[in-house]
């Protein structure tokens, strides 16, 4: 199954241009989507989770016009958005099996076991009777997880998933994702370059409802092979070389500004060749370098 967006587009009542003529092809899999806060990220993902209406253009899920047949598309979707609501002293059971039967599943049998498994599956059957609302940050995008495959979906869409967790929930977090990409279609959705390069083998980049960049990770690396360069400077050096170089990045690294450059000739004056990485490929797309 894939998932096939053509020329999709949506501008909201204020004038913005949250989607603009998108296309993309995401086959089954772990699929990042990288963008800086108002690339459009997250209005993508509410329209292939059916919560807002685009203006034009189509979305396929296999048969399924996601547009057009969305009670379809309800059935078998995942979906863990960035913030998500929970009901006050309800436990983690309580509520998951509430949101089975929302789902559809009415044989409470087959629910109590599909609601078990899922809890164990995200490691949270030993706190199946506490409260959710008393979850650390890190339980509750757990437990967000277990909501998402509830019915064996065939799309799972995740908007900013590791914001905000430490890094052992983090890699936690990685490892049940990347168990659930074996089968399915998952989309992260994301502004953490490390997330992507971590879990997926494709991935796009969106700016301004517009993707700049789809294809594999190594295509995306391969873009600025042996063309990315680093040097230390100072603080008072660092607007001049903004000036005179195509700078993609620079960072303070022991009080001095390191930059990486992007040129497709050998660098002199104390430039040495930089290890090519998925936040030099972000950065120059955005600043349109490459």
């Amino acid at each position: 199954m894939k998932l096939i967006i053509d020329k999709l587009t949506k501008r909201y009542g204020n004038g913005v241009m949250a989607l603009n003529d998108v296309s993309l092809t995401i086959d089954k899999g772990m699929f990042g989507l990288l963008g800086p806060n108002g690339a459009g990220k997250s209005s993508l993902m509410r329209t292939l989770a059916t919560l807002q209406d685009a203006d034009s253009g189509t979305v396929a899920l296999g048969d399924i016009d996601v547009l057009n047949e969305k009670e379809k598309v309800r059935k078998v979707l995942g979906y863990l958005p960035q913030e998500f609501g929970v009901y006050p002293r309800t436990s983690a059971f309580d509520l998951l099996d509430y949101l089975a039967v929302i789902k559809g599943f009415s044989n409470r049998s087959e629910r109590k076991d599909m609601v078990l498994g899922l809890l164990s599956k995200v490691n949270l059957y030993e706190h199946r009777k506490k409260s959710v609302s008393s979850f650390s940050g890190g339980m509750r995008q757990r437990f967000g997880i277990a909501q998402s495959l509830l019915g064996n979906p065939k799309l799972v869409i995740v908007d900013e998933p590791t914001a905000g967790l430490d890094p052992g929930e983090r890699n936690r977090f990685y490892n049940i994702l990347s168990e659930i990409g074996e089968n399915v279609i998952v989309i992260l959705s994301t502004h953490i370059v490390q997330d992507v390069r971590e879990l997926c083998t494709h991935m796009a980049i969106m700016d301004k409802g517009r993707v700049l960049f789809s294809g594999s990770t190594d295509d995306a690396l391969g873009q600025i092979k042996g063309k990315v360069w680093e040097k230390r400077i100072s603080k008072e050096d660092l607007q001049q070389y903004q000036g005179g170089y195509k700078v993609i990045s620079n960072k303070l690294v022991g009080g001095m500004p390191l930059i990486h450059v992007f040129s497709d000739d050998q660098m002199n004056g104390d430039f040495v060749p930089a290890e090519e990485n998925l936040e030099d490929v972000f950065f120059a797309k955005l600043n349109d370098l490459i």
